[in-house]
């Protein structure tokens, strides 16, 4: 495997560690109950984990689909997430989401990065990096 995709490997893992260790030091030690979801991207999240780590250890870049379509899905629900927290017309039609509002900002650092923001850039990043690989397996065929 050429140096470009075992550092592509890594990057996934690294990426994908930090977001499941924030999400558990956000709902674990700062006490912050996750709402509906806050768990669909975290159930999303968590495998990214599991198989990026495994694909490292194997040096197996045939992952990146996977990752990418995790990465994608895990987007799309981060993005919807963070919209229903800062669009005001969507604020007001968003579903309820249980004991927690999924409208609710436990952080607001610089005014717009949230838990789902952090997920979201998460998420872009691994399908970035994903993306990358696939190209450059695509490259050495």
């Amino acid at each position: 495997m050429s140096k470009k995709l075992e550092n592509a490997l890594l990057t996934i893992w690294v990426v994908s560690l930090t977001a499941t260790l924030g999400s558990l030091y956000f709902s674990e030690i700062r006490g912050y109950e996750p709402c509906t979801l806050c768990w669909y991207q975290r159930i999303i999240m968590y495998p990214i984990v599991l198989i990026s780590t495994i694909a490292y250890i194997q040096k197996n870049a045939k992952i990146a689909l996977t990752t990418a379509v995790f990465s994608c899905i895990g987007a799309a629900t981060s993005l919807y997430h963070y919209s229903i927290q800062k669009l005001d017309f969507l604020q007001e039609s968003s579903p309820s989401c249980g004991r927690v509002p999924c409208t609710g900002e436990y952080i607001n650092w610089l005014g717009f990065i949230t838990i789902p923001f952090l997920a979201l850039t998460a998420f872009v990043i691994i399908a970035a990096t994903s993306f990358y690989m696939l190209k450059v397996l695509k490259e050495e065929k």
